[in-house]
């Protein structure tokens, strides 16, 4: 099959994303990516009116799905997983951190047979914000620790932008529900034997007060994540 005749399924988890989601959805639907693309949202409870400007959308490209309780990035992920149609999957975060003028370049790899997962690293030598030393510095330790367990040389496991094969992705056991997902997705990846290839994207990366969820806590678990997806998780793919 050429590009042409590819679906693409852009995943989409929100929460408590009102003042970035119809910004990010603009972005998402200009990009031209030259095949047929469905955009699917999973809301996981917002309360901060991001549900209601979610149900005044009006755009037949857009599917979305809501959560009755928050459950997490991960069971966000799975629920969006669940319902694409598309030959490949990419997982965009509802913020401005990553630019979805990037996806030609993190579907290269796929398109053209080298890849069957692709990672958007943020240290590769694009631009980005200047931010916080510990959140790097845990970053790369997590990075490294995970490629230490699945014998891989990443740069950047941590990154939203993943983009998969719908194929391979259907083969593996997902369970986390939070930021487990992360360590977890590229365990599995690892073990199933996917070509993973990483481009360099650009990052504008948010603080805390801009709405940062992520923090030390979540580093701790992701430690625990990675132990765990590499020991003690069965059973581990489909098939």
């Amino acid at each position: 099959m050429t590009k042409f005749s590819l679906k693409l399924s852009i995943i989409i988890p929100v929460f408590n994303e009102k003042n970035f989601i119809e910004e990010i959805l603009q972005r998402v639907q200009k990009v031209d990516v030259e095949m047929e693309k469905e955009i699917i949202i999973v809301d996981d409870f917002s309360t901060d009116g991001t549900r209601e400007i979610l149900k005044g959308l009006d755009h037949k490209s857009i599917r979305t799905f809501f959560h009755i309780k928050n459950k997490g990035k991960g069971a966000a992920l799975r629920t969006g997983f669940s319902q694409a149609k598309g030959d490949i999957i990419l997982i965009q975060d509802a913020d401005l951190e990553y630019d979805p003028q990037e996806y030609p370049s993190l579907l290269a790899p796929i398109l053209d047979g080298r890849a069957d997962a692709v990672y958007g690293s943020r240290f590769l030598g694009g631009p980005h914000r200047v931010l916080f030393f510990w959140h790097y510095t845990g970053n790369r330790f997590l990075t490294t620790l995970t490629n230490m367990l699945a014998n891989l040389n990443l740069s950047d496991m941590e990154t939203c932008y993943k983009v998969i094969k719908t194929e391979k992705l259907n083969k593996l056991f997902l369970k986390s529900n939070r930021f487990g997902f992360e360590p977890e997705i590229t365990i599995k990846l690892a073990r199933l034997g996917c070509r993973i290839y990483e481009v360099p994207i650009s990052y504008s990366g948010r603080d805390y007060d801009e709405g940062k969820k992520i923090g030390w806590k979540d580093g701790l678990a992701a430690i625990f994540h990675i132990l765990r997806f590499k020991f003690f998780d069965f059973p581990r793919i489909k098939g």
